[in-house]
């Protein structure tokens, strides 16, 4: 972490704003609160020993970086960087609808890190989607799926994994929830 902003979060919207900016949301019903975003660029070490950089959206300079990564996997349509990259469809604060994709994705990721590649995987705040991807691919290295949060609360971020609907995903993933999916071959060329 090396930066860390304070914004307000409507999670019945999936939006947030600077505190005492303008609200994004309109409904003073919803249950808005405080939340701390740090900037990741992280390098988080997998339970195999395969290295992945976890990043935030820094809206100033979202690409600035000391070495430009081989490629990305980025879990937020506003990440539209210049170098290789992938895009999984995920609510802020929700889980992916095709948790299929998601796990293709996260194996390409993990192929491309054991590969030698740079490799990064982003949301916007870095914790959420982010740590919930993590604890996923340390379940896909063969960390015991009730344990992962844990882990990538100790391994990455005390903040990763933000609802309790990312912390049953990370609970289901494994092999039981694909049975029968026939996952891509991820040799790179």
């Amino acid at each position: 972490m090396t930066e860390t902003t304070v914004v307000v979060v409507c999670p019945e919207c999936g939006t947030f704003w600077p505190e005492g900016g303008e609200p994004l949301c309109a409904d003073p019903a919803h249950g808005r609160h405080l939340h701390e975003m740090h900037r990741h660029r992280t390098p988080v070490r997998l339970p195999d020993g395969t290295t992945v950089t976890a990043v935030s959206f820094d809206a100033a300079d979202p690409y600035a970086r000391d070495r430009r990564p081989d490629h990305g996997l980025y879990l937020d349509e506003r990440w539209q960087p210049p170098w290789p990259h992938d895009h999984v469809a995920w609510p802020d604060f929700g889980v992916p609808a095709d948790p299929a994709a998601l796990e293709d994705a996260l194996e390409d990721v993990r192929a491309r890190a054991r590969a030698g590649e740079l490799v990064e995987i982003g949301c916007i705040g870095g914790h959420g989607r982010t740590g919930t991807a993590l604890a996923c691919l340390a379940v896909l290295c063969g960390h015991p799926p009730a344990d992962a949060v844990a882990w990538v609360r100790a391994a990455y971020c005390p903040r990763a994994v933000e609802t309790d609907d990312q912390a049953a995903f990370v609970a289901a993933t494994g092999p039981a929830r694909h049975r029968g999916h026939r996952v891509r071959d991820h040799r790179l060329p």
